[in-house]
């Protein structure tokens, strides 16, 4: 939370979904929150169903429910939000990179009265074309939580962001590396062709020479920049 911040319902507030699935948010530091907090917004870093840490069964809980129950989890952390009387429920946006960005556009397109606004970095569009342009191993990584992409490929469809995407109303923002293999730039460039296709409010800036994740300095500060504008 931002220093002295008033608790007056008016600050803007921000989710934070982390990668993986099989990943979380530690207790650590975030130069990202650091950058949101330090120009007055609130945030929260959920670790949503899926999430490591909180045992297998937890782990597990989103076995072919990608977009299902973890969406909720992220519409529940606005809610709470909201519901610590710092922050204007109108004005609550959702910023993350790789299954953080992929929750971000599947959250702008299945409950898009949540959001004001959304930032997506190096997610995933689309399940099924993932499938056909990353390397093997992460295949079989997503296989482990999707089943298989032809028995299970209406399992594969309902997941994917870009079946909601007519639904959207908040503004998104797409960073992307150019050089990245484990989310193709093929699926930044989907969604931002099938936003601008259905007349919704998307930018989006690439990253020559970078991958998954932007290791030059210069690159980080951008991104970050372009993100709170």
């Amino acid at each position: 939370m931002p220093f002295n911040l008033q608790r007056d319902a008016t600050a803007p507030g921000i989710v934070l979904p982390h990668g993986g699935p099989t990943g979380q948010t530690l207790d650590a530091f975030n130069r990202t929150a650091e950058a949101l907090t330090s120009r007055g917004y609130v945030y929260i870093a959920p670790n949503v169903r899926g999430s490591t840490g909180y045992g297998m069964a937890f782990q597990k809980a989103n076995y072919q429910d990608l977009g299902g129950g973890d969406l909720q989890d992220e519409v529940y952390a606005a809610k709470f939000l909201a519901a610590t009387g710092y922050v204007n429920e109108k004005k609550i946006g959702i910023y993350g990179g790789s299954y953080g960005g992929y929750m971000a556009m599947i959250a702008i397109g299945k409950t898009p009265d949540v959001w004001a606004a959304a930032v997506e970095l190096f997610g995933i569009t689309d399940w099924l074309t993932e499938q056909a342009h990353e390397s093997p191993e992460l295949q079989q990584y997503d296989q482990s939580i999707l089943g298989d992409p032809v028995k299970d490929r209406k399992v594969y469809e309902d997941a994917s962001p870009i079946k909601y995407f007519q639904n959207a109303k908040a503004p998104l923002l797409v960073l992307q590396g150019e050089n990245d293999i484990r989310d193709p730039k093929e699926e930044a460039d989907q969604v931002v062709d099938t936003l601008r296709k259905y007349g919704k409010t998307v930018d989006a800036h690439y990253y020559p020479g970078e991958g998954h994740g932007f290791a030059k300095r210069e690159n980080q500060v951008d991104s970050l920049a372009r993100s709170i504008a």
